[in-house]
């Protein structure tokens, strides 16, 4: 099983260039970043884990750019976003960027993306909250077309591009469905979600891995009934807090990544954290 991390880097802790090269030297698989442009003072959505919003989701680092420092710094290591809070962002500016991380990196980047919790934050970028998925998807469509190998034209209900030329293409080759990086979509299970999957991506980003002895089969139905290859759904346990007995289970689910979750903190606590992680790997 491979183990990758993830940390919400801020301009208060460790720094991407120090991290990644400490994850690589010790084996880890890949670095996760996740993201919010800002944090509105004047908030009523509440945290989805309760309580007082943690300090750190009002200063995270801007992720595709700590990830280029972390690829400039590693050959091995992978990088993803957990996640790409898709409806918030251009898609003809973040399909650029996305490429350009992939083929710099080598085909190393993995495109974790998700419609988010934080309504007023999405209304400051123009989202309307209940169309919010359905606009992820268009996006989603369009990078693709951008990302053909052929200048390819888009017409879709939230956007369109025309048949352009748009290099760099991102490293990773089509497969089935799916155009450019692997792409993992984050949520909690239900038929939307799922159908989101079997259409565009590569698999599943569950947060925390709870409940997925029951959600797994629901999904491999859902992807299969799509016409899709069952060996190619990836499910990937996301912001864990490990023990060896929820590794094994995930194992014996066939997960073969997992994500664990590494504290917001000073250099020196998350090396500590790091090497009790170092067990896993």
């Amino acid at each position: 099983m491979r183990i990758a991390v993830t940390i919400f880097l801020t301009d208060e802790i460790i720094a991407p260039v120090r991290l990644a090269r400490e994850l690589e030297q010790r084996g880890f698989a890949g670095l996760y970043l996740p993201e919010h442009t800002h944090i509105p003072v004047e908030r009523t959505t509440p945290y989805p884990a309760g309580g007082e919003l943690p300090r750190e989701y009002g200063r995270t680092l801007d992720p595709f750019v700590a990830l280029g420092q972390a690829a400039a710094v590693t050959e091995r290591l992978g990088l993803g976003t957990g996640i790409t809070l898709i409806a918030q962002h251009d898609p003809i500016g973040l399909a650029k960027q996305i490429a350009t991380l992939d083929h710099l990196s080598g085909g190393r980047f993995t495109l974790g993306l998700g419609f988010g919790w934080n309504v007023e934050e999405a209304a400051d970028h123009g989202v309307k909250w209940r169309t919010r998925r359905e606009l992820g998807r268009d996006r989603m469509a369009l990078m693709r077309a951008l990302w053909a190998e052929e200048p390819t034209a888009y017409d879709g209900e939230f956007g369109s591009v025309r048949a352009s030329h748009a290099h760099p293409k991102p490293a990773q080759k089509p497969r089935g469905p799916v155009v450019g990086p692997r792409t993992l979509v984050g949520g909690a299970a239900g038929p939307k979600l799922f159908a989101h999957i079997a259409e565009y991506a590569d698999g599943w980003l569950p947060i925390g891995g709870r409940g997925l002895s029951e959600s797994l089969p629901v999904l491999r139905s859902v992807w299969a009934d799509a016409g899709r290859d069952p060996a190619a759904l990836q499910v990937v346990p996301y912001a864990v807090l490990p023990t060896p007995g929820k590794l094994a289970h995930y194992a014996e689910l066939g997960i073969e990544e997992v994500v664990l979750q590494l504290p917001a903190a000073g250099e020196t606590e998350v090396l500590r954290v790091l090497d009790e992680y170092a067990e896993y790997v």
